[in-house]
């Protein structure tokens, strides 16, 4: 089984510049695949990724997340980004193995789009569809939670968190060196993301959505 991500950003438009959130986006998935067999940008600021682990989805959603709202503000008083993200992850099946990830069809793909329908009228940033209603039910309950978090990540906590979602065995030593900044105030951050509970939602998604996996 595989997983599909569609999202669009939100507020592109406060952006003076639309390469600020499209360039760093453009980076990430890339770094997963080539662009059209396995990413696309269309209509101006929305996207389509396909994950080939499903297990994967919920991690790369949040990588997604913290690439966005790591973006600095033109304004030197604010410490978060001017932009956000909303994503569906859906998990099935691919039918068509079309080059063209907007020619593809399949229950992967349904499911992403009816669950991004969805994430207006719940006015929550992240949801998942899956062959599993009890899953859905549980899991989209927990990621209102975790939400309440990821929404409101500032620079500070999206850069630290997109830092420990690329290089997870790193010590908090290197970190540091990375952004700059000595050991506790590295360790101050990570509390400030609730980099940990991240984690371990994570943990638990792959740990229940393995466990109905075919």
């Amino acid at each position: 089984m595989l997983a599909v991500i569609t999202g669009d950003i939100v507020d592109s438009r406060k952006l003076a510049n639309q390469q600020d959130w499209y360039l760093p986006l453009e980076s990430l998935f890339n770094s997963w695949g080539p662009k059209n067999e396995t990413w696309e940008i269309f209509r101006g600021d929305s996207f389509q990724v396909e994950i080939s682990d499903s297990l994967e989805a919920l991690k790369k959603a949040m990588f997604i997340k913290a690439t966005l709202k790591s973006i600095k503000s033109q304004s030197q008083q604010k410490r978060t980004a001017p932009v956000d993200v909303r994503m569906a992850i859906g998990i099935g099946e691919r039918e068509q193995n079309a080059e063209s990830l907007g020619m593809r069809t399949g229950s992967a793909y349904i499911n992403s789009g009816e669950a991004f329908e969805q994430l207006r009228t719940k006015e929550q940033n992240l949801l998942v569809k899956t062959p599993w209603e009890d899953f859905d039910k549980e899991m989209n309950l927990m990621l209102k939670l975790a939400l309440i978090i990821m929404d409101n990540w500032s620079n500070n906590s999206a850069e630290i968190m997109k830092i420990i979602l690329e290089r997870p065995g790193l010590k908090q030593v290197e970190i540091g060196e990375i952004l700059g900044i000595e050991q506790n105030s590295v360790s101050a951050r990570l509390r400030r993301a609730y980099h940990s509970e991240m984690l371990e939602l994570h943990d638990l998604y792959r740990e229940k959505l393995k466990r109905l996996m075919p």
